[in-house]
C-alpha cells in the first residue's frame, strides 16, 4: 500500500510516499534520488522491492524536484539535508537505513552526520549508497563554469549559481568521516565518466567503518537493467546481515 504525504518545510512542502510494509516490521529504508532526479521510476521500484523484502520503504522530493514545492535553482545541500531530516522526523522509524543515489548519497551522508544532534531525529543504522558523491571535488567542472558564466543551465527546468556553492564549501567528506560510525556500502561502476570511482575507493579507506565496496565493470554512472538488478540484490542480501530483522522476544 502506498501512502501519500506533504511534508512542511520552511513554507514550502516536501512531496513523499510511503509504502507500508505487509508485516509490523519496524525497519524503515528511506530513498534520495540524484541531483536532477525524482521520486520516481526506479526509486518507485527499489520501494516495491524494499517491501517484498519486510522494510516500510519511503521516497521523497527534495525541494525543487519533482512534486514538491520550490525552484530548483534555490536548492542546496543545506536544504536537501533539512529536506531529508524533515522527512525522518515525520515518520518517526524506531530504526531507518538510508539508500542514497550519486548526489542523494552526498546528502545522506551529511544529514547523517547531523541526525541525533540538537534536531533529536535518530540517526540511521546503516547507509547504501550507489554512484555515491563523496568529495566535493566531483562538481569542480560545475564550479569552473559558474565562476565564469554566473549559472550553469542544464535546462529549462534545472540550473544553479554561485548560491549554489557558497553552500556547498561548507560540507566537507571529513566531516563526515569524523561524524559516522556505521554500516556503509558503496556500489560503483567502473565506466562512470560523471563521478570518479576512485572517489568511492578513497572515502571506503577513509571511513572508520565497516564499508562493503562493490565494482560492477562496464557500468556507467546510470546502472544498466542488469546492474540494478545486481545491486538490489547485493543491497538486501547485505542489510540482512548487518541489520537483522528483530526476532520474536
Amino acid at each position: 500500500m502506498q501512502v501519500e504525504h506533504e511534508i512542511p518545510v520552511d513554507g514550502k512542502t516536501v512531496s513523499a510516499v510511503h509504502h507500508e510494509a505487509a508485516s509490523d516490521g519496524d525497519q524503515w529504508l528511506v530513498f534520495c534520488h540524484g541531483f536532477r532526479s525524482d521520486k520516481t521510476g526506479s526509486y518507485e521500484t527499489r520501494c516495491e522491492r524494499a517491501v517484498e523484502e519486510g522494510y516500510h520503504a519511503v521516497r521523497f522530493d527534495f525541494r525543487g524536484s519533482g512534486e514538491s514545492d520550490g525552484a530548483f535553482a534555490d536548492a542546496t545541500l543545506t536544504t536537501r539535508i533539512d529536506d531529508l531530516l524533515a522527512v525522518v522526523e515525520r515518520f518517526d522509524p524506531p530504526s531507518y537505513a538510508l539508500f542514497g543515489s550519486s548526489f542523494g548519497a552526498k546528502v545522506a551522508f551529511h544529514a547523517a552526520a547531523r541526525a541525533g544532534r540538537p534536531s533529536g531525529i535518530g540517526e540511521p543504522v546503516v547507509i547504501v549508497a550507489r554512484a555515491p558523491v563523496t568529495y566535493n571535488r566531483a562538481f569542480d567542472e560545475y564550479r569552473e563554469i559558474i565562476d565564469s558564466e554566473g549559472v550553469l543551465r542544464y535546462d529549462a527546468d534545472h540550473a544553479i549559481d554561485r548560491r549554489f556553492f557558497d553552500d556547498f564549501d561548507g560540507y566537507a567528506f571529513a566531516d563526515v568521516v569524523d561524524a559516522l560510525d556505521l554500516p556503509v556500502a558503496l556500489f560503483h561502476g567502473s565506466d562512470d565518466e560523471s563521478v570518479p570511482i576512485a572517489d568511492t575507493f578513497e572515502a571506503a579507506a577513509a571511513l572508520d567503518a565497516d564499508v562493503l565496496v562493490a565494482k560492477y565493470a562496464g557500468e556507467g554512472h546510470r546502472f544498466s537493467r542488469a546492474g540494478e538488478k545486481r545491486l538490489r540484490a547485493q543491497t538486501f542480501g547485505w542489510l540482512s546481515t548487518v541489520w537483522p530483522a528483530a526476532g520474536p522476544d
